[in-house]
């Protein structure tokens, strides 16, 4: 975009801002999802995957995942399915029915091949690990087995690490857990980078971020917070631009010094400028506790204002409260109406997910879909009437993750 600077006529008492952070860094692209070497963009009706255990699982309840790769690629028609099961490996041993054949790998090649992916997110190792190093030949062959399966169904694979472990109990040997979830880490990085795949380490960084903050359960599993910091560690190593992308202002005699993202509308020496900037992404609403990671959080930065205190409201609602120097060193932005807004687009990505839970892992499977069918068959259509709300709620999840545009005003307090 060409720069270019923007003065005006303002005093330094009030600041009306329209804008939506982070938008000039918005990608506006249809390219497809590549291989390792290219930029990672997801295109129109793209069909992504999560598959894996726990790691995936688990996040049905908090969605940090979609609602992240959602809000980067706002009002597209992209379709996310989450087959994470817990205790699964790559031969999706733990999807083992009553109904046998079809096996546990049939069952897992079935709802892949269902799902009809375009890219899938793979997240095994960690269960494997368990087995240590002896165990890396059966799980080289599995995973081999399984990118193989994802070749030939067309789809991109970007293969994850295993996640750490952090037990309390001091009679467990956590160093030799952890020791062995890098071996397998390490397994999973060759195999990415011998087929041009790839690969994202959350084993480093979420091993350095336990060490301060609390982001597992039971030493084994993430948490809310924990799932907040994978979302920002999977949009860095996808090369995808800072969520903290900031706006400078620079309050003068004169004028407001702004970027070319800031267009002002409306101005009124020493007491009020009105600034409008282009749309871009939804940022995650953080959860309530816990230091969240850098880089995540919108910033705004005012230079130039007369010394006092200053609060900031987005539609007249109170966001932020600071000194003047605060304001020059800029504030991060942690709420206001479009952190509603992505609050809100995340609790139907919840909702989807769990329509989706329910339709391809019912709790009576084997009343209904298995060897004893012959029972309660006839409730095979209801798992098939879940597609309907599913894919409502994914025409309303695209739909209304469009950013807004909100009016800030930046007001000395005292």
């Amino acid at each position: 975009m060409k720069q270019k600077k923007v003065l005006a006529a303002c005093g330094p008492f009030v600041v009306l801002l329209a804008l939506s952070f982070g938008s000039v860094f918005a990608q506006k692209t249809t390219q497809s999802t590549l291989t390792s070497a290219d930029a990672f963009i997801l295109k129109e009706q793209e069909r992504v995957v999560f598959l894996g255990n726990s790691i995936f699982e688990n996040d049905f309840q908090f969605g940090y995942l979609e609602l992240a790769l959602t809000t980067r690629y706002a009002g597209r028609n992209i379709t996310f399915r989450n087959l994470g099961w817990t205790g699964d490996n790559v031969w999706g041993e733990a999807r083992s029915t009553f109904t046998n054949p079809p096996t546990p790998y049939q069952h897992l090649m079935n709802q892949l091949n269902k799902a009809q992916p375009t890219l899938v997110f793979v997240a095994y190792g960690g269960v494997e690990a368990q087995e240590g190093e002896s165990g890396l030949p059966r799980f080289r062959e599995g995973l081999t087995k399984l990118l193989d399966h994802l070749d030939s169904l067309g789809a991109t694979s970007i293969l994850l690490s295993p996640t750490p472990v952090q037990y309390a109990d001091s009679s467990a040997n956590v160093s030799g857990r952890n020791a062995d979830l890098r071996r397998y880490a390490a397994e999973i990085s060759a195999t990415a980078k011998t087929r041009g795949l790839r690969y994202v380490d959350i084993l480093t960084p979420l091993t350095e971020i336990s060490k301060s903050q609390s982001i597992l359960e039971n030493g084994v599993h993430l948490n809310e917070l924990g799932y907040y910091h994978l979302a920002g560690i999977l949009e860095k190593n996808l090369g995808l631009t800072p969520r903290s992308q900031s706006v400078s202002l620079q309050m003068k005699k004169n004028g407001v010094k702004a970027p070319a993202s800031v267009q002002i509308l409306e101005s009124e020496p020493n007491s009020i400028i009105r600034f409008a900037m282009e749309p871009g992404y939804l940022p995650l609403p953080a959860p309530q506790s816990g230091q969240l990671p850098d880089g995540m959080l919108p910033t705004l930065a005012i230079s130039g204002l007369r010394k006092g205190v200053y609060a900031l409201t987005v539609n007249n609602q109170l966001v932020a409260t600071a000194t003047s120097h605060a304001w020059e060193k800029g504030i991060s932005i942690t709420e206001g109406p479009a952190f509603v807004q992505a609050a809100a687009i995340r609790e139907m990505i919840i909702k989807k997910n769990e329509q989706f839970f329910f339709q391809y892992r019912p709790l009576n499977r084997t009343y209904i879909l298995g060897f004893r069918a012959y029972e309660q068959g006839r409730h095979a259509q209801g798992l098939e009437e879940h597609s309907l709300i599913i894919k409502w709620l994914e025409g309303q999840i695209a739909l209304k993750s469009l950013p807004k545009s909100n009016v800030y005003q930046l007001s000395l307090v005292k």
